[in-house]
Formats: C-alpha cells, structure tokens, sequence
C-alpha cells in the first residue's frame, strides 16, 4: 500500500483527502495498489472528523516517516509552505501543489532539489485549477515551439467582468456579488490587481521558454479601473473586455509577458469565456491554437489536479519526470515599451487634438465632449507618450489594448 500525506486543511487539501476517499477503487486501479492517506498536517483541531485520527501538528511525523512517498502541499504561500516543501524533497519525498505563487517565485529551486533527491516536484493545479495544462504542454504538445499563451486565468475577475458585460452592475457591486458567491476573498487584491493572473502566466513562460520569468518583473494591471461606460463602448466597437494574461514569443527568444485588461473581438474563442470559467489558448509552431477551458478554481476541481500528480507521482517512483526551467539569468523577458498595440481610449477634450495625438482608426461622435477612439497599433512607450501629451489639454479617462 502506498502511504501519501497532505499539508494543509483547507478548501483544496480537504478536497485531496475527498477524492482519494471518493475514488479510492479508480485510484488504485490506475497505480497498481492502494493509496492511504496517513496524514493531514493541520494546526487546527479536526479531531471530530471521522479521519480526525489523522491529524498531525508537527511536520517533522511526516518528514521522518519513511513510508510517505508523496506530500499534497495545499497551504499556500511562501513561508512554511517553501520550507516544508524544501524539507520533504529532500528527504526524499515527491511533492504535488496548487500553490501558484511558490511555484511562480520559488520554482526552478525547488525543481533542482527535486532532481538532486530523485523525486518529483509536480504543480498541475497551480495553472487553471482543474484544468488540465501543466501536462498537455510538458507530452502532447512538447514538439512545439511556443509562440503565444493568452488567457483568462482569473476566475474571480471574470465573474465580476461577465456581471458587468451582462448585468450593467457596477465593478464595486459585481466584486460585492463575488464574495457573497465565495468567488472572491474578503481580501480580493490578489485577484482584481491581476497579481493571481500574473503568476500563472509566469509559470507558463517559465514552461514554454525554459528560463524563469519573475511575477515581481511583469507588467501586471487589474480590472479596478474598468467602469460600465468602458463596458458599453466596448460593445459599440463589437468587443467585449476581458482580463487576460499573455507570453508572446520574439524571434529572437526573447518575450513580452504581461497581465493587462483587453478589448477583445465578439468572435474571438475568449469573448465567450463567462463567469468563474478560465480559457487558455496556446500557440505552437506545429499546431497552431490549441485552447484549454473550465473552471479554473473550486474545492473538487483543484484537488482532483493534486491528487492526479500525486498519482503520477507514484507510478514515476523510479523514473522523474523531467520538469526544469532556469533562474532567470538568460533574461528573457522583454520590456513593455516596444511591444505594440492597438487602443481604446476614452478623451475628453479638443477634437483637433485628439487627432493630432493619436493615429486614429475610428472616432465616436462626442457624448458630453468625451469621444471614444480605436487606434492604430502604437507601442506602449509611445502610446504612454501621447497620452501625457493628450493631458496637457484634456483628460484621457482610459486606455485599453485591443487584442
């Protein structure tokens, strides 16, 4: 019998502990004997539970305990999280997580002890919840060069801008909504500042490119200033807004990774991507898009991605599988700057001036003076340029990528 453990408690790591009850015959099946959860690491007291016999508070029962081959780390963050993680590669134990800032931050580390210990550091959930992902680019799709990832990788911002697009609620209002549905934390910052989007586009590059591409380095704006009256002229120019993450691949190797609001195309795969689902849209040089959707968060959802890492864990006892990426010193992110774009913006002020500022596609007539403009491809450097131009005579109230 193989004996795994879980650290953590809470929504996902009670969920681990769910799907290996719920499917314990399938599991089995699958990895040729039975699995026995022998611990949960929880500071907290679950002794009513009918597997509160379980629970262990002190980490190092499951660090010494020979017979645990494979940790769940479900407790997020990058404090006790890294060391007990750290702690048990190198005690020679696989460890699977959901835990997308430690892999985002903390990653090719852990994955270099992971290959000096000879066991396996496995992180399918930490990218789309229970979508499948991490795997499909590491086997089906590892003949590819990756030119592109976009996607909606944020659940809680999608729901609040699908409430808007559809309800003309208000961002304060639809935010409000996703916390009484539990979508958001009683802290959303995480979320609706784009931080959450932007570690796991940091993942993905760090997969697609080889080289770590550092949350604290991309270019990362949330949804907090999108209004109902941005929402209403997307729609007019036949878009919707979405918050998207996005790795775009030079020809040089180098890449553009950021997290930014766009307008994007009614017609687009992503525009119909609504409430708490995620869609991730990979390019590769030999397939073309390839297009990943779901949920991308929820207690069941998330587990069944750890509890499927731990398994494969288990069958590559005596073969790893081959994940690394390096530090960062090839630095192969691009800067913003050049990167070039088509815009939305939102001006209040001299007509005149607006066209001598921008290269204008197409111009609204004025509503109470404010004139609604789509640009032609400018670079960021450039656009930010004529934007501050533009504020000596008016005000620009927004600017927006179209993708």
């Amino acid at each position: 019998m193989i004996k795994v453990a879980i650290m953590g408690h809470g929504t996902v790591g009670s969920g681990v502990y769910e799907v290996f009850e719920m499917n314990a015959e399938k599991i089995a099946r699958v990895v040729g004997e039975p699995v026995e959860v022998k611990y949960v690491l929880d500071l907290r007291d679950f002794s009513a539970l009918p597997y509160g016999n379980k629970f262990v508070t002190d980490f190092s029962v499951i660090e010494n305990d020979p017979e645990v081959t494979v940790v769940a780390e479900v407790m997020g963050g990058v404090g006790a999280a890294y060391t007990f993680t750290k702690r048990c590669l190198e005690a020679g134990k696989s460890v699977c997580t959901s835990n997308k800032e430690l892999v985002a931050t903390r990653g090719e580390e852990l994955l270099q002890i992971a290959e000096a210990h000879g066991v396996n550091y496995m992180f399918e959930a930490s990218v789309g919840g229970g979508i499948p992902i991490i795997r499909p680019m590491l086997q089906c799709l590892a003949a590819n060069e990756f030119d592109e990832i976009c996607g909606i990788l944020n659940g809680t911002t999608n729901y609040i801008l699908t409430q808007m697009i559809h309800n003309d609620v208000t961002f304060a209002d639809a935010l409000k909504q996703a916390q009484l549905n539990g979508y958001a934390e009683k802290d959303p910052t995480a979320d609706i500042e784009g931080h959450d989007a932007c570690r796991k586009i940091c993942i993905l590059s760090d997969l697609a490119l080889g080289d770590k591409f550092d949350p604290d380095e991309v270019s990362c704006e949330g949804i907090t200033k999108i209004t109902l009256e941005d929402v209403a002229n997307a729609d007019k120019l036949g878009c919707v807004i979405k918050l998207l993450g996005r790795m775009v691949r030079n020809e040089d190797g180098t890449a553009y990774a950021y997290v930014a609001p766009h307008l994007i195309h009614k017609d687009s795969p992503l525009a119909s991507v609504e409430d708490v689902f995620n869609a991730i849209m990979v390019k590769g040089n030999a397939t073309g898009d390839v297009m990943f959707y779901g949920k991308g968060a929820g207690k069941l959802a998330t587990a069944s991605a750890v509890a499927a890492d731990m398994m494969d864990c288990v069958e590559h006892a005596e073969r790893r599988r081959r994940i690394m990426w390096g530090d960062g010193s090839k630095h192969l992110l691009r800067p913003m700057d050049t990167l070039q774009s088509a815009w939305y913006a939102r001006f209040k002020g001299p007509r005149e001036e607006l066209e001598k500022g921008l290269p204008v596609e197409s111009l609204s007539e004025p509503a109470a003076n404010v004139f609604v403009v789509r640009t032609h491809k400018l670079a960021t450097a450039e656009m930010q340029k004529r934007i501050a131009k533009l504020n000596e005579c008016g005000e620009v109230r927004a600017a927006i990528r179209i993708l």
